[in-house]
């Protein structure tokens, strides 16, 4: 009997995966990366790196991260030689410089996450159609968004086909 009960196991153990292939393939997809990696998006995040608001702050970013990093230079070669007050008025220096790089960092992200954020909504109706397609297509069960998922090999992902499809139907 005990042998029975093996060759019993054995058999439901081996037909368990099985069983788990009639349910339909897993897989992920990371919806914002596979949206902002279409043409599409590239052209407009490009339109908003043009505007000349965006270059003036992106300019304002490079020179204020120029002084920055100078400042952080010069800090770590004359720190050993400065007196006491000498190294909390350069520590403060460097501190409102560092605000003042974060805000234009803040303001730069700000343009890009609302620009980032439209296409979202707009191509959202897109994103559902090629989604159903490649659902149907691929025969997938059960599809995950990525940030949800703690760990997915590349294989279980289809970030790249929605893109391709998005851009196919942009194309069209």
């Amino acid at each position: 009997m005990s042998k029975l009960f093996k060759v019993a196991i054995a058999t439901v153990a081996l037909l368990l995966p099985l069983a788990g292939w009639a349910q339909g393939k897993i897989a992920v997809v990371n919806l914002e990366q596979a949206i902002l990696q279409t043409d599409h998006a590239q052209k407009r995040l490009a339109a908003v790196r043009a505007q000349e608001d965006y270059k003036s702050d992106k300019a304002e970013y490079d020179k204020l991260k120029e002084e920055f990093d100078d400042l952080v230079k010069d800090f770590q070669k004359d720190a050993a030689v400065m007196s006491q007050e000498q190294q909390v008025a350069a520590r403060q220096k460097l501190q409102s410089k560092q605000s003042d790089l974060e805000h234009v960092t803040g303001k730069l992200q700000n343009a890009e996450q609302a620009a980032g954020q439209a296409l979202l909504q707009e191509m959202s109706p897109r994103v559902q159609e090629v989604l159903r397609e490649l659902i149907t297509t691929e025969g997938i069960g059960l599809l995950l968004q990525r940030q949800s998922v703690i760990h997915a090999d590349a294989g279980y992902s289809i970030t790249a086909k929605v893109t391709d499809k998005l851009n196919q139907l942009s194309a069209e």
